[in-house]
């Protein structure tokens, strides 16, 4: 799959209208939190890369009583580490139907759809973007992607596009 420009979709800092009412925050990993990379060590163990201003901004998120969630279908081992390095309590890992565990949560959470965003930049995140009441992708995003989005960031996945959002839905939260 190739990537494609995602230049024709706002921005998260000219969606500060519909970013205002977010009260979780949903993210994949691999192309999201990380570029996507998976390193392989010679004795077979992978390991990511993540870029610490978009922990940042999830810890404000946090802060700031908006709930965060990674669904990722990738191995458990270092997202779980840094999710737990984040204090972030819903994560779900190894998971090949995320928008189940998204509806899940957000029952559980008693939090309406409407009042969701999900970040991804493949198609296995499109079923819960769809359901999301905002679905946003990076800038690197596979082309299915990037023409689904509702919003897609300046930077790339792995680049602080997380971040980038986040400051965004805190501006909109701010000024609403």
């Amino acid at each position: 799959m190739s990537a494609t420009s995602s230049s024709s979709k706002p921005t998260p800092a000219a969606s500060l209208s519909i970013l205002a009412r977010v009260k979780l925050l949903s993210v994949d990993v691999d192309g999201v939190l990380t570029d996507g990379g998976i390193y392989y060590t010679d004795d077979g163990n992978t390991f990511r890369k993540f870029n610490a201003k978009d922990g940042m901004g999830l810890a404000m998120l946090r802060k700031a009583g908006i709930m965060v969630t990674i669904i990722s279908a990738g191995a458990p081992g270092a997202i779980e580490h840094r999710a737990k390095r984040l204090g972030i309590e819903h994560v779900y890992t190894d998971v090949h139907d995320k928008l189940i565990f998204f509806q899940d949560l957000t029952r559980k959470l008693d939090i309406d759809m409407s009042d969701t965003a999900h970040m991804g930049d493949d198609v296995n995140d499109l079923p819960v973007m769809r359901a999301a009441g905002i679905g946003i992708t990076t800038a690197d995003a596979v082309r299915a992607v990037a023409r689904e989005a509702d919003i897609a960031t300046v930077r790339r996945g792995g680049d602080a596009a997380v971040r980038e959002v986040c400051d965004a839905i805190l501006e909109a939260q701010k000024s609403a």
